[in-house]
C-alpha cells in the first residue's frame, strides 16, 4: 500500500501527530516530539527533505524509517511509504495552530486510487420509507438452564458490568422470554412449586421438569429493571392447560389463570412491563421445535388474553402490548392467524436465525455473503406485505434473533464477525418498518452481547448502543453502487438532529472510498399509516424530529470499528483505532467520534463498519 499526507495547496504547513500501530514510519529526526505551533513552508516538487520547526529548533528529516508500536511521529510532508501496514493520525494542525481536528486512518491520509474500491451511496433525506420506534434495539434474558447462571431465575442482577451496560442505553428494551417459557410456572395461591424445576426429564416435552418463577425472584427483576431504566416484555406460558398430540400440536384451550395471577401482581406492583407475548416458537416449522399450535386456536387464545388485559389495565394509564406468537415466520400459518387477530393484538412477533445451527462450519462465510444476507428480506417483505393487506393495526417485531440457533457458535456468534450480521440485520429490517428487533440474547449462551462469564460487552454490543444512540426513527431511501461487498443504511439522526449512515464493507482485502451524495425526492404515497413511514406525512426536512436542512455545516462525525489486529474471530473491538475495555469499576467506556471534513470521502476499511453523522446546522 502506498500512503502519504494529504496536504491541501493553500496551507503553508501541517503537522501531523501520528501513532504508529506497525509497518513503516516516517522521520527519525522527528520521533517522539511534543506537538507545538510552530510555521514552515513545504518542500518544492521532488524534495525528499523538509522542515519543522519546533521551540525555535528547526529539524530536518531523512526519508521515511521504521519505527515500532506505539511511537509517535510529528511529520510534514513525506515520500510515499510502502508497505505500510496500518497506522492512526490523531490530530492534523494546519498552519501550525494550536487547535487540531481529531481524524482517523484513512480521513487524514490520501492513496493511490488502485488502494480503493470506489463507491458511491445516495441517500433521499426528503421522505422516509419507514419508522422504528425510539427504542428499536432490545435484547432478550432467557430462561436457559443450560447456560449457568445466565438464566433469568439466577443471574447476578447486582454485577456491575451488567447494570452499568443496560443503563447505558435509556432505555433498552429487554425481552423476557425463549425456549423453555412455555414450560414455566409462576407462583401464586394454590399453584405448588413443582420438584426439582429445569431438572433434565425425557418424559415431558422439552426435556425438562418445569421451571418455577418465585414472586421474590420476580420482584429483583423488576426493581433491575427500575434501577438501569430498562423497559420489559414478558413471555407467558401459552401451553398451560393443553395436551400435546403425538403429532406435535397442542390441542385445546390455553388456561390462563396461572399467567393472570403474574399479570394482577406485577400491576398491583406498578412494575413497569410494557408488553405481554403470548407462547414462544409454536407456530408451524420452527427450527428445533415439533410442538405447535394451529393458527386458528392460537387467534382465540389471542383474543382471551386480550379480554383479560382489558379487564386487568382498566381505568389505568399505563399502557400495554399484547404480542405474539413469537415464531419463525411462515406464510401459510401468519395470514390466517393475523386475519383473525385483528381486534386484539398490537404486535406481530417473529424471529430470525437465518444462519442456521451454531455447529455449521460456514457460519463466518454466511455473515459475509451478500446474497445471503439478502435472503432475509424476503421474510421481512412478505410479512410486511401480509400486514398491509389485513385489516389489523398491529405493527411487525422481531422479538429474537440470535442468528445461529443452538445457542450459537463461540467466537463466531460473540466475536466482531457478529456485526457483520447483527448491524445489517437491524438495517433491513428497519427498512420494512419493522419496530422493534430483539438480540438473542443480552447475556447467555455463544451468541450474546455481554460475555458470559466475565459480563465484558462483546463487539457488537458497542455496535448496537451506537445505533441506539445515532439511528433515529426514520428510515430513508439509500442506494449503494460500486461494489456488492459495501452495506448501507441511512436513518434520521437522534437528536439533535441530521442524518446517520451505516456503511459495511464485507471485503477483507480491499478499503471501499464512498462518495456520498444527499438527494432529495418525491413522498412515496402509502397505503397504511402504520407501515411505511411516518403517519403525519410531513417530509424529513419539515420533521421537528428530524431537524433542520442537512449539509450545512463543514464536518462529519465518524465512528470507525475495526477488530483487534484485524482478526474477525476477536471479542476487542477498537473504536476509531483505541481499544473499548470496561473500567475497573464496571463502567461502559466513552463512546467518542472523530470529527472530518465534510469534503472527503469516507474510508471503510477491510471488515470494518462505520457509523457516519451528518449533523444539521446548528
Amino acid at each position: 500500500m502506498s500512503v502519504r499526507p494529504a496536504l491541501p495547496r493553500n496551507a503553508s504547513f501541517h503537522f501531523f501527530l501520528v501513532n504508529v500501530l506497525d509497518g513503516e514510519g516516517f522521520s527519525e529526526a522527528a520521533k517522539g516530539l511534543p506537538l507545538k505551533s510552530g510555521k514552515g513552508k513545504r518542500p518544492g516538487k521532488g524534495g525528499n527533505r523538509y522542515e519543522k520547526r519546533h521551540n525555535n529548533i528547526a529539524a530536518h528529516s531523512s526519508p521515511c524509517f521504521r519505527v515500532k508500536e506505539g511511537d509517535h511521529v510529528i511529520i510534514g510532508q513525506c515520500r510515499p511509504l510502502s508497505k505500510t501496514v496500518r497506522f492512526i493520525v490523531l490530530k492534523v494542525i494546519p498552519g501550525g495552530s494550536s487547535a487540531g481536528v481529531m481524524i482517523i486512518d484513512h480521513p487524514g491520509l490520501s492513496q493511490s486510487n488502485d488502494d480503493f474500491i470506489e463507491a458511491s451511496v445516495f441517500i433521499n433525506r426528503t421522505d422516509s420509507i419507514a419508522e422504528i420506534d425510539e427504542d428499536f434495539v432490545c435484547a432478550t434474558l432467557d430462561w436457559g438452564p443450560p447456560w449457568g447462571a445466565n438464566s433469568l431465575l439466577n443471574l447476578d442482577l447486582q454485577n456491575k458490568i451488567l447494570q452499568n451496560a443496560v443503563r447505558a442505553f435509556s432505555p433498552l428494551k429487554i425481552r423476557l422470554g425463549g425456549t423453555l417459557q412455555d414450560d414455566v410456572l409462576y407462583e401464586a395461591p394454590g399453584q405448588p412449586q413443582p420438584d426439582l424445576p429445569f431438572a433434565p426429564n425425557g418424559s415431558q416435552p422439552f426435556g425438562r421438569n418445569p421451571g418455577y418463577l418465585t414472586l421474590s425472584r420476580w420482584d429483583e427483576l423488576n426493581n433491575f429493571f427500575m434501577e438501569t431504566r430498562a423497559m420489559a416484555t414478558f413471555g407467558l406460558n401459552a401451553l398451560n392447560g393443553r395436551t400435546i398430540n403425538s403429532n406435535g400440536i397442542a390441542g385445546g384451550a390455553w388456561n390462563s389463570t396461572n399467567a393472570e395471577s403474574l399479570i394482577r401482581y406485577t400491576v398491583n406492583k406498578d412494575y413497569n412491563i410494557i408488553g405481554w407475548e403470548l407462547g414462544n416458537e409454536l407456530t408451524k416449522n420452527n427450527a428445533n421445535r415439533s410442538i405447535w399450535i394451529s393458527p386458528d386456536q392460537y387467534a382465540r387464545d389471542v383474543g382471551a388474553l386480550h379480554t383479560l388485559l382489558e379487564v386487568i389495565y382498566r381505568g389505568l394509564e399505563k399502557k400495554h402490548l399484547l404480542i405474539s406468537p413469537g415464531g419463525s415466520f411462515n406464510a401459510t400459518w401468519f395470514t390466517p392467524f393475523i386475519d383473525q387477530t385483528t381486534g386484539s393484538l398490537q404486535v406481530i412477533s417473529h424471529h430470525v436465525y437465518n444462519l442456521g445451527p451454531g455447529g455449521d462450519a460456514h457460519l463466518l462465510e454466511k455473515m459475509l455473503d451478500p446474497t445471503h444476507l439478502d435472503g432475509e428480506a424476503q421474510v421481512f417483505s412478505a410479512l410486511q406485505n401480509i400486514i398491509r393487506d389485513s385489516a389489523t393495526s398491529a405493527v411487525a417485531w422481531v422479538s429474537e434473533a440470535g442468528g445461529a440457533y443452538k445457542g450459537g457458535q463461540n467466537l463466531v456468534t460473540n466475536a466482531f464477525i457478529m456485526n457483520f450480521w447483527y448491524l445489517d440485520e437491524l438495517g433491513m429490517a428497519a427498512s420494512y418498518d419493522t419496530k422493534t428487533y430483539c438480540r438473542q440474547t443480552l447475556i447467555g449462551g455463544n451468541y450474546s452481547l455481554l460475555d458470559s462469564i466475565s459480563f465484558v460487552p462483546n463487539p457488537d454490543y458497542y455496535s448496537a448502543l451506537l445505533w441506539h444512540r445515532l439511528m433515529g426513527t426514520y428510515v430513508l431511501s439509500t442506494r449503494s453502487y460500486g461494489t456488492e461487498k459495501l452495506r448501507a443504511y441511512a436513518h434520521s439522526s437522534k437528536p439533535p438532529g441530521g442524518v446517520t449512515l451505516l456503511l459495511l464493507n464485507l471485503d477483507g482485502n480491499a478499503s471501499v472510498r464512498v462518495t456520498i451524495s444527499m438527494e432529495r425526492g418525491p413522498k412515496r404515497s402509502r397505503k397504511k399509516g402504520n407501515c411505511g413511514g411516518p403517519k403525519s406525512g410531513v417530509t424529513i426536512d419539515q420533521s421537528p424530529k428530524f431537524g433542520g436542512i442537512i449539509g450545512s455545516v463543514n464536518v462529519r462525525e465518524e465512528y470507525h470499528l475495526t477488530a483487534m489486529d484485524g482478526n474477525l474471530h476477536s471479542k476487542t473491538v477498537l473504536l476509531n483505532g483505541k481499544v473499548l475495555n470496561v473500567s475497573s469499576s464496571g463502567d461502559i467506556p466513552p463512546l467518542q467520534p472523530a470529527v472530518v471534513d465534510l469534503r472527503r470521502p469516507v474510508i471503510v476499511a477491510p471488515y470494518s463498519v462505520v457509523f457516519v453523522h451528518f449533523p444539521n446546522k446548528a
